[in-house]
């Protein structure tokens, strides 16, 4: 019988059968599924946005050890997360779906409040240690949901196509948490005045949003299985011995080339959205633009991410990824000029970015079920696994960009200060806090751009 759709290295394929109608996921389903992603946009956006800036400028910790603070949480972080993988292929093996760990994820509210609440009596490395211990424990309950929720693409018997349309969705209602959360949260921290007691109000407020949609991204997860049910022998029989699976995932050529690049590009972007207060607060002069900056960024990717769908369907994810990480690197090139570029070109260009930041999110993230299922007809069984390293490089991805940041204002000799305290920079600082944001992330959007060109899957795939 003739076979359309991602086919694995030695030719055996994985997708739907010629002749028979591709399944067409139902409206109601995506959007509830979608919805989902609002919660792990307020995590992934707001500790990177304002949590190396609450730690230097509000709790008092020098940039290298708040840019630690970030880092060290995330080895435990990767460590664990393949093995977050791995309980979910045994969910799936046990009880036919993956929702239990993602109600365990939930719980993820709480440590995100825990982050920002630190006591008043804490500055200094004390109050690093306590933000380190809440962002451990944030990130696991964070792989504890987002594992089995992006297996869900390679779980569905849906089709390479089908795979995009779902991840567009989610990409849509990301941004849109993405936006929110990231226009709100500075403003609830109290705008150009921050204070503790404003991040504590801030970090509530997002709480109860995060709950209330992962909940909802449950129930869509639960839909979308019943209108395209996995193989019955995806769900079945033992659950796949976890070291097995895991180094099975590592040795996918295809799979680690696309980790490599995610890797670098997770860390440029969390770079970028770490240094947009500094940059708005001592380069442009105006904190209040660090909201102005965030819009610039993130609304863009909304109305790009229906577009960068059809780039996918009409060149390839491949093509489309690449052309969009070239764009990221212009736009930092324009950045590194500072203000004498012009309040209008930067916000441009900071667009260009957000731009290309659409791109980096819908196409590796539906490249991973491409790669599950190319891995072989048990491909779907194993998910877990790889979305469980996935999830790993996110976290990693998502605490070094911070880091290298942090790296770059100790290098400049940036003064850590607390709330209402005023300090001034030296002009080396200053330099630093504009390179940070531009020259950096291009260098590292380069190495993401090479090791993406070294994945070939979409040569071999047939697009249906």
């Amino acid at each position: 019988m003739a076979v359309t759709g991602v086919t694995s290295a030695g030719g055996r394929a994985t997708a739907t059968p010629a002749g028979s109608a591709p399944v067409r996921l139902p409206t109601a389903g995506l959007l509830s599924f979608a919805t989902g992603s609002v919660g792990m946009g307020v995590w992934v956006t707001v500790p990177g946005l304002l949590l190396l800036y609450f730690l230097t400028d509000v709790l008092a910790v020098p940039p290298l050890l708040a840019g630690l603070a970030l880092l060290l949480p995330s080895v435990v972080d990767v460590l664990l997360h393949p093995f977050v993988g791995h309980l979910s292929d045994a969910d799936l093996a046990r009880r036919g779906h993956r929702r239990r760990l993602m109600l365990v994820g939930c719980a993820l509210a709480l440590a995100f409040v825990a982050m920002f609440a630190v006591p008043g009596q804490l500055r200094g490395i004390p109050a690093a240690v306590w933000v380190a211990v809440a962002f451990v424990a944030g990130n696991l309950l964070f792989a504890a949901y987002q594992v089995p929720y992006l297996a869900t693409p390679a779980d569905l018997a849906i089709g390479y196509h089908e795979r995009t349309r779902l991840m567009g969705f989610r990409m849509v209602v990301l941004t849109v948490g993405i936006l929110l959360s990231g226009v709100l949260a500075p403003l609830l921290a109290g705008g150009d005045d921050p204070a503790r007691s404003g991040y504590t109000l801030m970090a509530v407020v997002l709480a109860v949003a995060m709950v209330v949609t992962m909940l909802v991204g449950i129930g869509g997860v639960r839909r979308l299985r019943a209108a395209a049910p996995p193989p019955a022998a995806s769900v079945a029989g033992r659950p796949p011995p976890g070291l097995r699976t895991l180094l099975r995932a590592l040795r996918d050529r295809q799979f680690r080339w696309l980790v490599v690049s995610y890797l670098a590009m997770a860390t440029t972007t969390n770079l970028v959205l770490a240094a947009v207060p500094y940059f708005a607060e001592y380069e442009l002069r105006r904190p209040g633009l660090t909201t102005v900056l965030v819009a610039a960024f993130v609304a863009p990717a909304l109305l790009a991410t229906p577009v960068w769908v059809v780039v996918a369907r009409r060149l390839g994810k491949q093509r489309g990824l690449l052309v969009a990480q070239a764009a990221f690197v212009a736009g930092c090139l324009v950045l590194a000029l500072g203000r004498t570029a012009g309040l209008g070109t930067l916000v441009a260009a900071v667009a260009v970015l957000g731009v290309a930041f659409a791109a980096m999110q819908l196409l590796p993230f539906s490249m991973v079920p491409d790669v599950v299922r190319a891995s072989g007809a048990d491909g779907t069984s194993r998910a877990g696994s790889y979305t469980g390293v996935w999830t790993a490089v996110e976290a990693a991805g998502g605490a070094l960009g911070p880091y290298v940041y942090a790296a770059c204002l100790a290098v400049g000799g940036f003064v850590a200060s607390g709330a209402g305290e005023v300090v001034v920079q030296s002009d080396t600082a200053l330099t630093m806090i504009r390179y940070g944001f531009g020259l950096v992330p291009a260098a590292l959007m380069l190495v993401a751009l090479f090791a993406q060109s070294r994945y070939t899957l979409d040569r071999t795939a047939t697009l249906t």
